[in-house]
């Protein structure tokens, strides 16, 4: 019977995700009072209770780790159950225009000492990746400045915690926007946005769904509009290109809007405008949220 029985837990086990060390941990008793077993058989002395009653307990043993193990394997499911891969998409308007209708955030607070919400709780970066840059633009920004200035921009997030958010960017006059959709490159460029107001979009693919410990953050892609505004680098009477991208990485890192007016001197507070530098720093609510976000 011991025999038969390590034979089928092997089997079970074998057909159902655990780790070596729940297997171990599953085999010893049986194993244990299997050879307990074994010296008791080979004594002729034993009286048959004594062998019923070693039967029993190896049943009941066996049962009880088979269901120890389902247990186990259907806890590891969960926790890889990460659901469908989705995308969130962010539009940052200028001040003035209606507040969308997605305004809010998940799983954070906006409290006037802590102001800070999330794509969706728990859902982060696990691996570093490198993002393109396309400098191609109608401003007149130089690829050395436009590099320059999204470089700082990333600088702000990932200055804040131990984790890489976003590895390197480089220059790439192929990279494109793609209509936001997946494909395995992480990118910001220039181009045109149909709503209207809109200063830029960022579109993050994830698992945001899932059990809070298995969602993950895997592409995002910038556009900015370059159609309805006039870019440059710290002039007045344009959008400035490190101001609003420090803000709209931080929706690729896994930050959300803001729009209560007591967050109004967040990075992530949701609207812009021409001149506009504030956002270029993280305010204390964007650490806190970005902090927690990582750790």
């Amino acid at each position: 019977m011991c025999i038969s029985g390590l034979y089928i837990f092997s089997i079970a086990t074998k057909s159902i995700h655990i780790t070596e060390n729940d297997v171990f941990r599953a085999y010893q008793p049986l194993i244990f009072y299997c050879s307990v077993a074994a010296i008791y058989w080979a004594d002729p002395r034993l009286e048959v209770f004594y062998m019923k009653r070693i039967l029993i307990i190896l049943a009941v043993l066996l049962l009880a780790a088979g269901f120890a193990a389902f247990a186990v394997a259907g806890n590891g499911n969960a926790d890889n159950d990460k659901g469908p891969l989705e995308k969130i998409t962010f539009i940052h308007y200028k001040k003035g225009f209606a507040k969308p209708p997605w305004a809010g955030g998940g799983g954070g607070s906006t409290d006037a000492s802590s102001c800070y919400g999330f794509l969706s709780k728990g859902a982060k970066w696990k691996t570093t990746e490198p993002y393109l840059i396309n400098p191609t633009n109608t401003g007149g920004i130089s690829e050395s400045d436009f590099v320059s200035a999204v470089s700082l921009s990333d600088a702000q997030w990932d200055d804040q915690v131990a984790f890489d958010i976003f590895g390197a960017g480089s220059a790439d006059y192929t990279a494109s926007y793609n209509n936001g959709n997946l494909d395995g490159n992480n990118t910001l460029s220039f181009g045109s946005i149909d709503s209207a107001g809109a200063i830029a979009v960022t579109n993050v693919w994830g698992y945001f769904s899932g059990p809070p410990q298995t969602r993950e953050l895997v592409e995002w892609d910038m556009l900015l509009d370059e159609t309805d505004f006039a870019w440059g680098i710290g002039a007045a009477d344009k959008m400035d290109l490190q101001n609003i991208v420090t803000h709209e990485l931080g929706h690729s890192a896994g930050m959300g809007d803001l729009y209560e007016s007591k967050c109004n001197q967040q990075t992530m507070f949701g609207y812009s405008t021409e001149g506009e530098t504030s956002k270029r720093d993280l305010a204390d609510g964007d650490i806190t949220g970005i902090t927690k976000l990582y750790s």
